[in-house]
């Protein structure tokens, strides 16, 4: 029995070789996938290390340093008072923490960015192009509201004019009579 092929041998074995080669390189991509996964995932592990290490030393820079009042110093509480250092003078239950100049600006900063950013996301989210139609449409649906409230008004108002006119003229026909 001779057997027949309806497609060429050549046909056969380039369709195989191109199904190699697109494994291959689906293999190598995967692979080059994963390596770089790996080394953005150590950049970001090191990166999350560096802040945390920066944040430890914000936070022992910020720790609160104790402002002390001088033994001299006058405080006025009351009106009548012996005056004197000690007449009417409170201690503060809790000094003031005193913040470097470079940690103040720090937090300031970063408190007008991300009020900035803050404000960034509402206004892109006001620009929205969905809220600007919600918008559309509730702006149509209260003109269309007021228009039916002005003409039942002035329905309201013609009649009450229409029937205050003929109670006079009932008025003025009685008297004539």
């Amino acid at each position: 029995m001779t057997e027949q092929w309806n497609v060429p041998a050549g046909a056969v074995v380039a369709v195989v070789v191109v199904l190699a080669v697109l494994l291959l390189g689906l293999v190598l991509t995967l692979v080059r996938g994963r390596r770089r996964t790996a080394a953005e995932l150590a950049a970001a592990r090191a990166e999350t290390e560096a802040l945390r290490a920066e944040v430890e030393a914000l936070a022992r820079a910020a720790a609160p340093q104790h402002v002390t009042r001088d033994d001299h110093e006058f405080v006025i509480t009351g009106l009548g008072a012996e005056p004197g250092p000690t007449a009417g003078a409170v201690e503060p239950a809790e000094a003031a923490p005193a913040l470097p100049a470079r940690l103040f600006a720090d937090l300031v900063l970063r408190e007008s960015v991300v009020r900035g950013a803050t404000l960034a996301a509402g206004l892109r989210r006001a620009l929205a192009p969905e809220t600007r139609n919600r918008i559309r449409f509730e702006y149509k649906r209260e003109v269309k509201r007021s228009r039916k409230h002005r003409r039942t008004e002035a329905r309201e108002a013609l009649a009450f004019y229409r029937a205050h006119q003929r109670a006079a003229l009932d008025d003025t026909t009685e008297v004539a009579s």
